[in-house]
């Protein structure tokens, strides 16, 4: 079987590394609160990845616009979670140096694939 080839997309690959980082983060916070917040910013972020590869896999370019619109509404609410996880002191600023800079990334090469997919 060949691999998927949305794997070789580099925002698919960010964005995959994105919910890596914030999964390790997560996953050491105490039960109420990976259980509320924690639970919601994995989703979140995992659906970013998700629906890269759902849309790549659609093969025609409406869905595949749609899904990926879809995947950055979900890095939108990765990053309200965020927010809120760092204002209600769960993330440290070393945490955030780790994450940060691949949102500046993801965001403008979410945009950037979004408008190189077919045309309308």
């Amino acid at each position: 079987m060949r691999r998927p080839d949305f794997e070789d997309l580099e925002v698919y690959q960010l964005a995959e590394k994105l919910a890596n980082e914030i999964w390790y983060i997560v996953k050491e916070w105490e039960c109420f609160t990976k259980n509320t917040m924690g639970k919601q910013i994995v989703r979140a972020a995992d659906s970013v990845c998700a629906n890269i590869a759902e849309g790549r896999g659609r093969y025609n370019f409406q869905d595949n616009r749609r899904f990926v619109k879809i995947a950055r509404g979900s890095l939108y609410e990765t990053i309200s979670w965020l927010r809120l996880a760092y204002v209600r002191q769960l993330l440290t600023s070393e945490q955030v140096s780790r994450f940060k800079p691949i949102i500046d990334d993801l965001l403008p090469k979410l945009n950037a694939y979004l408008k190189s997919i077919g045309n309308g």
